[in-house]
């Protein structure tokens, strides 16, 4: 789906996403991947919510976003309390949502001048 946005002169914005990929400023992206407003896009070594782990989200706490957005794949699954404790220590608010919708969500906080980010979890073709 193709997001239509204003533009927001600095801010790094999720331009479209399908079921494999997302595409932040113009380079689609078929693994997961964080997304912020002021350094982009860079991958993220988890292939699929059984493999996020603690460690995978202390690149995440290193970050110090004010609120992750854990876009989970296709569908909203939730991890195990234990995995999100990372987050939870550092006082990172965080929500737990499909990959779109926590594409539409960081535009918006993002746009906001919110410092966000997306943790997407980009499920592999089917």
């Amino acid at each position: 789906m193709k997001l239509s946005k204003e533009h927001t002169e600095g801010v790094v914005l999720i331009d479209a996403y399908d079921a494999s990929s997302v595409t932040v400023a113009g380079e689609a992206h078929a693994a997961s991947l964080l997304v912020s407003p002021d350094a982009g896009a860079r991958s993220w070594a988890v292939t699929g919510i059984d493999a996020l782990t603690p460690q995978r989200l202390q690149d995440v706490v290193s970050a110090r976003p004010a609120v992750v957005l854990i876009g989970t794949g296709r569908r909203q699954r939730f991890p195990p309390s234990t995995v999100l404790r990372p987050l939870i220590e550092a006082r990172i608010g965080f929500e737990i949502m499909d990959t779109g919708s926590a594409c539409r969500t960081y535009n918006l906080l993002a746009a906001e001048g919110r410092k966000v980010l997306a943790a997407l979890i980009v499920d592999e073709a089917p």
